[in-house]
């Protein structure tokens, strides 16, 4: 919205007016509340588990191993201190038992889906290309959470 715009909804009564620049594209694939007709639709956003267990490229990675397996997750999603994705820990890395560090265990520059990606499309795309989770991350990295292929 305009910055004129802006000062009008503000005159007349509105309290909390943004004005977001990167566009309407941007705050839907950030997964941000949006109104109207699409905005019931099931997305990736909505369907993604955040529960993932998550890492730094700094944690013991067999600590990490052992937090892994003790839960219902095969994976490790290695992030930064503002949860930005640098990579993941998937099952070899979890199931194997060499002592390297999380960064030489990671597979670095994961694939990602945006929230705002319809849950069905993702859903058919995981099961045709014979994946078992998707991670869903903002445009700017930020780790959303995991879509299961059986979250249906």
């Amino acid at each position: 919205m305009s910055p004129r715009a802006a000062w009008r909804l503000e005159a007349l009564g509105f309290t909390e007016v943004y004005d977001y620049v990167a566009g309407k594209a941007d705050w839907s694939a950030s997964g941000l509340p949006l109104e109207g007709r699409t905005a019931q639709q099931p997305t990736a956003g909505r369907a993604a588990d955040g529960s993932v267990p998550t890492c730094t490229l700094d944690d013991d990675l067999q600590e990490v191993r052992s937090r892994v397996r003790a839960s219902s997750w095969r994976q490790c999603i290695v992030i930064n201190e503002q949860r930005i994705v640098l990579g993941r820990l998937g099952r070899a890395a979890i199931d194997n038992d060499d002592m390297s560090s999380v960064e030489e265990a990671m597979s670095e520059g994961p694939s990602t889906v945006r929230p705002d990606t319809p849950l069905d499309e993702l859903l058919e795309r995981l099961a045709r290309q014979q994946l078992e989770t998707a991670l869903v991350t903002t445009s700017e990295g930020v780790l959303v959470g995991v879509v299961r292929r059986d979250s249906e």
